[in-house]
């Protein structure tokens, strides 16, 4: 299992930008698809962005489309997902992500233990 380990969340403003990193424990990082997920308290765990696992392929929830961008730098073993445009409803807690079967989001099983995102309107 891999092991993940989240940073960068905080307080910002409405309007203001946040960039998240995980940071993956193992060499084999680059064979790993990646996501992040948030939790938004007494709602479910939702898919945010994946990445595959050269970086080819992206996918996005649509309501953080044109604001978040996932990215990832396999040398480093760490994933990224840069917030812009933050709103209130963006505050949640942000999981980092897993998975060698693929960037869906019912695919992925290996999990960091989550960052505070708070944004103030």
């Amino acid at each position: 299992q891999v092991q993940l380990v989240e940073s960068g969340g905080g307080l910002v403003q409405a309007g203001g930008s946040l960039r998240l990193s995980c940071a993956a424990s193992r060499r084999t990082f680059s064979s790993y698809h990646m996501g992040w997920f948030r939790q938004a308290p007494g709602k479910e765990r939702e898919f945010v962005a994946s990445i595959t696992w050269n970086g080819g392929n992206t996918y996005y929830v649509d309501s953080v489309k044109g604001r978040f961008t996932i990215s990832r730098n396999n040398a480093k073993n760490t994933v990224y997902l840069q917030m812009n445009s933050l709103k209130p409803e963006d505050t949640a807690v942000y999981f980092c992500a897993a998975s060698l079967l693929g960037a869906a989001a019912d695919q992925f099983n290996s999990w960091g233990q989550g960052t505070q995102v708070t944004v103030s309107s």
